[in-house]
């Protein structure tokens, strides 16, 4: 399995902004990202009156939906305790991925970049560092055990990780 990297802050801190930044910069330095986004909102990616979710809805434990462009796997799971994010993560096509960035999962035993915004309303005394920190990314300087990067240097972030991905293969 590829390395699984989470990008783990509270509720908005900025995750998904930098995201939607951060993966074009690791596409163009020739890292193929997968993506992993927890959500703690009931979703659902289908739409009422398509017969893809009428046919879900009428009790399909698993529902593929396919087009040239694009497919999708929905599966339900009313039984599930907690998310498990290894088992998450085996579901993608490994072969077409380098790397599988998660958004959220803060409490899950993988690698992580913790984000730190200082008007998103915490403190700094707030972040727990555990050894599966391998960086906090904030807008503000901060003295910690683990490298200090610029939640504003897209460039740079995207630097340390291939940097930690070169760690990795060894």
């Amino acid at each position: 399995m590829k390395p699984i990297l989470a990008i783990a802050a509270w509720s908005g801190t900025g995750k998904t902004t930098l995201l939607k930044r951060l993966i074009p910069a690791l596409c163009e330095r020739g890292i193929r990202p997968g993506l992993i986004k927890h959500t703690h909102h009931n979703m659902d990616v289908d739409k009422p009156g398509k017969d893809s979710y009428e046919l879900r809805k009428a009790g399909a434990a698993q529902t593929l939906v396919a087009s040239q462009q694009r497919w999708a796997l929905m599966t339900e799971t009313p039984d599930e305790a907690a998310l498990d994010l290894t088992f998450l993560a085996s579901r993608m096509d490994h072969a077409t991925l380098d790397l599988v960035l998660v958004e959220g999962f803060k409490h899950e035993s993988v690698a992580k970049i913790l984000l730190f915004r200082v008007d998103a309303g915490h403190q700094l005394e707030e972040i727990e560092i555990d050894d599966k920190v391998i960086a906090i990314a904030s807008d503000v300087a901060i003295d910690a055990a683990v490298p200090v990067l610029d939640l504003n240097d897209v460039a740079g972030i995207a630097d340390f990780i291939m940097g930690w991905l070169k760690q990795q293969s060894h």
